[in-house]
């Protein structure tokens, strides 16, 4: 019988029989050579139990035997494989002496003997070797085995092509385990040449870091001073050989993307020898930073990141106003190009890991003000929306916000480490000026204090109201003089906001309103505590809305005379202002006697446009005149009378105008503001309140408008949709020759009276110039005959190339009203989602149902853009909501005019739904309809055939049945029928005969 081959190579000898005993002790070396990691987990621990259970000898020497032998195997994922296993079963088996299997790793990997092309393998074979002999944990408590695994190392060291620095790294990793006496004892010796040569290579340098923190009595500076001349190790003889040595390390480990741990560990030694100055600013900003390198930068920025938590407050500060933050940012800068690779998300986590793990509150406050002083042309190079701002604690976060304020009053440009990029100095009439650098500083500021609010930070109900007054009075108010009445008129601005600057504050203010809308209740207070558990947002612990807060202190500054408003109010506008006060004040009067959350909807509504008024005063007044006639009349106490179709439209009909036209407004918050107060006011709802929602989504009234399909008069032909439009300016078109002369020239032969016009305006210019028509004996035109004659025909064609242009920009502007038109639909079809969700009980649901319909049938018919397919996707997912079939008193009439759709496509859309609704119909109805309205021609197929049930409910079986025949007998005798066999099996199973 032959020996086998094991998966390391070479046989396997078996003197004591142990391949007789079965296959299975056996494969389980193969699956220790497998490359999938769990498999080769799982078979160790196999080895490990069949080794325990069977205490036998021979078979003990067989695994050591066949696990030595893999160590050098051919396949890279075997040897760790077989490294893993034998650390397990010496760490299982501490019978087994460590020097013995030291000596058979070394003899049967002997690099003297093996054959050359074999070297690689042998090499890696020791290399494991030693690794399972560390890993079994054993190694450091044999002295004899350590020192000799050592020497092994330092011998592989020399094989740095096949192994490069794996040795030394190893050689590291077993001196950080080992005791000092230990160390003392046995490692000192046999390693002090390489500790006396530790500046000549970083892996030498690497083994004296770590000597030094870990065995500080063994390594004093006397000991140093003997092996490489010095007593420390940062002092300024040894600064360039450090310089080139960390080069060399940051080169080649560029690839790992992360800082080398000789860098680290210099760093720890320098501060520990009190070095730390001398190391960074000679060996980091004047060494390192000279040679014009990405990995050495990349490696500055690590270090720098990585220093954060082990620097004082001095040394922090240093640090940070330093040359290695000033090339940061200019990287953070100079690299905007999505191609190019961007290191601020790693520094942003550094600086997160930084303030997460730091109790000092000045340090915190010392890194986040550094870094928000790193300016380019006065914009801070760090984020403005980070999230770092979260670990702060209360005292910093404070503290952080009073230094904003301060800088955006009275910014000092002397504090910030500024600087241009080599763009930006070609135009140095412009960056230089401390105005740009003021309005680029300030639009941070204001955004940053903004996100403060938004961000999960550990902020209270103060600091937020602080920060809101303080963005609300800069975006509305300037201070004519200090008074202590208003905190925000206390300091003056060292440059007053211009224009600009209102505006930009403006903006961010209304961003900070909508996430006060929507922030969790603070505080740790009961009532706090109950407001959370129900969900309730945009309200303080007490109860209150922050916003009724923020009309309360606009109130204030437009009483203070201290103050004025930037669009002073005009008289009709105070009055409008006044009088929206005087009924959210009485809307809060009611608030616990009637429905409460009609009287929220209408506070969150009047207080909005309340604070809109500062914004755009003459536009918001007419909404806030109707929006408060209509509170009023919501909450008078006199008798409602019965209207008649002239009659006034009720307070319902007006707000669902008012919210339609707010839907318009680019304001996130107002359209959120909306849907919210609709959902407040749906209980209220009436039939033609939700007509003139559904007015909006009817495809027939739009084509009756201004619409996104025109004819022109000359040619009577349909130009181009929007859908159209979007293909000509594409470059995925399906037509990639066209080129845009092409296209131009394409609209003008479409319109053939243009062209005639043109035509003869051009012969007229040339008659005019007697260029054609001319007879053989004519003389040639003179210069100044042919000078005229190209100035016309010049003007002839700019005149013409304006009219195409105009074209041109006409159906530009079409498309762009008909992509805002559908995209107000879409967010009005958000309404109709909201009432069938929570009105599903109201008959008024089943009004929804053809509007609907319609809706779908001309989105199918018509141009499918993205757009137009959202818009479709939405309309049918919202007719197919269940809340529509939901309402138990449902006629049968309704169901049918569901059923009823012209567009074969459409008829799964529609099946789901209506089987659902016979279902209801037929389980869950009592009383069958009174009235019947007349059937349409075409109808869909999803009528269930329930003659030969035994419970019909309010079903009227007869037409049930005749429209289910005429469906069956147009699928089973029309060739191009629109219905499915798979709509009459889903029928069959769920209505059976």
């Amino acid at each position: 019988m032959a020996e086998p081959e094991g998966p390391g190579g070479g046989a396997v000898l078996d003197p004591r029989g142990v391949l007789r005993q079965g296959r299975a002790f056996l494969d389980l070396f193969w699956d220790i050579a497998k490359p999938e990691q769990e498999v080769r987990l799982a078979a160790t621990e196999n080895l490990l139990r069949h080794l325990r259970e069977g205490r036998k000898d021979d078979e003990l020497k067989y695994t050591l035997k066949r696990l030595v032998e893999g160590l050098g195997a051919t396949r890279e994922a075997a040897r760790p494989g077989f490294s893993l296993a034998l650390a397990q079963v010496l760490q299982a088996f501490e019978e087994i002496p460590m020097c013995s299997v030291l000596e058979q790793i070394k003899e049967k990997h002997n690099l003297e003997k093996v054959k050359k092309k074999l070297v690689r393998n042998a090499a890696f074979g020791n290399f494991f070797g030693v690794m399972a002999l560390f890993q079994s944990g054993r190694l450091v408590k044999d002295q004899k085995a350590l020192l000799e695994s050592i020497q092994l190392l330092q011998q592989l060291a020399h094989h740095q092509a096949h192994l490069r620095d794996l040795p030394r790294k190893t050689l590291i990793d077993i001196m950080s385990e080992v005791p000092e006496t230990v160390f003392e004892e046995v490692l000192f010796g046999i390693l002090q040449s390489d500790l006396a040569s530790a500046f000549i290579s970083p892996e030498n340098l690497h083994l004296l870091l770590v000597g030094i923190q870990k065995f500080p009595s063994v390594l004093k500076p006397k000991k140093l001073k003997k092996l490489f001349g010095s007593s420390t190790v940062v002092n300024e003889k040894n600064i360039p050989r450090l310089v080139e040595l960390l080069r060399s390390a940051a080169k080649s480990e560029k690839k790992d993307k992360k800082l080398p741990s000789v860098v680290f560990d210099l760093l720890q030694v320098s501060l520990k020898e009190g070095a730390f100055e001398l190391f960074w600013k000679e060996g980091v900003e004047n060494g390192l930073l000279k040679e014009k390198s990405g990995p050495v930068s990349y490696m500055c920025y690590r270090l720098l990141g990585s220093a954060l938590p082990f620097l004082s407050l001095d040394q922090l500060q240093m640090v940070l106003k330093g040359k290695v933050m000033q090339h940061y940012g200019e990287h953070v800068v100079t690299t905007q190009l999505p191609d190019r690779f961007k290191f601020a998300p790693e520094m942003e986590g550094y600086i997160d890991e930084f303030l997460n793990g730091c109790d000092d509150p000045e340090r915190q406050l010392a890194v986040l003000i550094g870094f928000s002083t790193l300016t380019n042309q006065g914009y801070p190079v760090l984020s403005s929306s980070t999230r770092a701002v979260r670990h702060l604690q209360p005292v910093a976060l404070q503290k952080y916000v009073d230094w904003l304020k301060d800088m955006f009053l009275r910014p000092d440009l002397d504090c910030c480490l500024d600087f241009s990029s080599n763009r930006q100095k070609q135009n140095q009439e412009k960056v230089n000026k401390a105005q740009h650098k003021i309005a680029r500083l300030r639009k941070w500021i204001i955004h940053r204090l903004a996100n403060i609010i938004e961000s999960p930070a550990n902020k209270d109900e103060s600091l937020v109201m602080d920060v809101s007054r303080f963005c609300f009075f800069h975006a509305f108010f300037d201070a004519k003089k200090k008074t202590s009445q208003i905190c925000e008129a206390n300091v003056l601005p060292s440059e007053p906001l211009d224009e600009q600057a209102h505006s930009v504050t403006e903006n961010y203010f209304f961003g900070l309103l909508q996430t006060l809308n929507t922030l969790t209740v603070l505080g740790d207070t009961p009532k706090a505590e109950a407001l959370r558990e129900k969900h309730i947002h945009g309200v303080t612990a007490d109860g209150k809305l922050w916003i009724f807060l923020l009309v309360e202190y606009a109130n204030k500054l437009l009483s203070c005379e201290h103050v004025k408003a930037v669009k002073p109010f005009t008289k009709g506008q105070r009055d409008a202002w006044d009088r929206t006060l005087q009924s959210v004040k009485n809307l809060q009067k009611k608030e616990n006697k009637s429905a409460s959350a009609k009287v929220v909807a209408f506070q969150q509504l009047l207080l909005l446009m309340a604070i809109h008024l500062f914004k755009n005063p003459s536009e918001t007044m007419d909404v806030l005149s109707d929006l408060l006639n209509c509170t009023e009349r919501a909450f008078s106490k006199e008798p409602k009378k019965k209207k008649s179709d002239n009659a006034e439209p009720g307070w319902v009909e007006v707000m669902v105008e008012i919210l339609l036209s707010l839907l318009a407004q680019p304001s996130l918050l107002i359209r959120r503001i909306s849907k919210s107060v609709f959902v407040r006011i749906c209980p209220n709802l009436n039939k033609r309140g939700l007509q003139l929602i559904l007015d909006v989504l009817d495809p027939y009234q739009e084509q009756n408008e201004e619409s996104a399909v025109v004819v022109l008069e000359e040619s009577g032909k349909k130009i181009k949709s929007a859908q159209d439009m979007d293909e000509e300016g594409s470059e995925d078109s399906s037509d990639e020759g066209d080129t845009e002369e092409e296209n131009d020239s394409g609209d003008e032969e479409e319109n053939e009276e243009v062209d005639d016009d043109f035509r003869s305006q051009l012969m007229n210019v040339l008659q005019a110039g007697n260029a054609v028509v001319r007879d053989e004996s004519d003389e040639e035109l003179d210069d100044e005959a042919m000078m005229a004659l190209d100035k016309n025909i010049s003007a002839l064609f700019a005149e013409q190339q304006k009219r195409i242009q105009a074209k041109k920009d006409e159906k530009d502007r079409m498309r762009k009203e008909k992509i805002l038109r559908r995209d107000f639909k879409i967010k009005v079809l958000d309404l109709v989602e909201v009432f069938l969700t929570k009105q599903s009980e109201n008959p008024l649901v089943f009004d929804v149902i053809e509007p609907l319909l319609r809706v779908i049938e001309q989105c199918m018919s018509s141009d499918s853009d993205k757009q137009e397919v959202d818009f479709l996707q939405k309309t049918a997912n919202i007719f197919n909501v269940k809340p529509v079939c939901r309402w138990k008193p449902l006629e049968q009439t309704l169901v049918l005019q569901a059923w009823y759709h012209l567009c074969s496509s459409l008829f799964l859309i529609f099946f789901s739904a209506s089987l659902y609704l016979l279902k209801v119909l037929k389980g869950n109805m009592s009383d069958k309809s009174s009235t019947s309205i007349p059937l349409r021609e075409k109808q869909s197929s999803a009528i269930p055939q329930a003659s030969q049930l035994l419970s019909t409910g309010c079903l009227d079986m007869k037409r049930v049945t005749v429209i289910y025949q005429q469906a069956l007998t147009q699928f089973l005798t029309k060739r191009n029928s629109a219905l499915t066999s798979s709509m009459f099996q889903d029928l069959f199973s769920r209505f059976p005969v």
